[in-house]
């Protein structure tokens, strides 16, 4: 979607969250996207709230590991408090996923959540910076709910509320 505006003449600063604990955010996105000659600001997971409340940001693109089949959103853990952040500011929240990313059998109810090491978070590489007495809440991935979403993007169109209904149509466009 960014290459697209972009080449569609569309100026665009892009915010890209760091992504704790394994930081794909600061190591992939923004190396990535910097690479490839757009303006990047990388951004601490907790500064999103303040960054959109000073009016940094105007929309808002995430990716999605999984679609199910009534729009609930499963994708890299903090996406559902950007999510959650975008709707108290007003700001549109979109999903850009292939259509790999749908799930058209799944409640998302039954959706198992992977959860990580706990040295992921009680480590920075070599350097330990809790004790390993804490314990440790670890999850990969979170859910974020259709009411959240402003719109799902894919190869075949833009899917607007209410999800069901579409993504059914799409299930049996693909033949699934």
């Amino acid at each position: 979607m960014i290459r697209a505006a972009s080449e569609k003449g569309k100026t665009l600063k892009i915010y890209a969250t760091e992504s704790r604990p394994v930081l794909q955010g600061a190591r992939l996105t923004s190396f990535e996207l910097s690479n490839d000659g757009f303006d990047v600001t990388l951004l601490p997971d907790t500064a999103v709230g303040i960054s959109m409340e000073r009016h940094m940001i105007d929309a808002v693109i995430v990716g999605a590991d999984r679609i199910t089949q009534d729009g609930h959103v499963f994708n890299k853990v903090g996406t559902y408090q950007i999510a959650t952040l975008a709707k108290r500011h007003g700001i549109p929240f979109y999903v850009a996923a292939p259509l790999s990313s749908f799930d058209f059998t799944m409640d998302w109810k039954k959706v198992k959540i992977e959860e990580r090491s706990a040295d992921e978070v009680r480590r920075i590489a070599e350097k330990e910076i809790a004790p390993t007495s804490v314990s440790v809440f670890n999850p990969a991935f979170d859910v974020t709910p259709p009411g959240l979403v402003s719109a799902i993007i894919c190869e075949l169109g833009v899917l607007r509320k209410p999800f069901g209904p579409k993504i059914n149509r799409l299930k049996k466009r693909l033949g699934n």
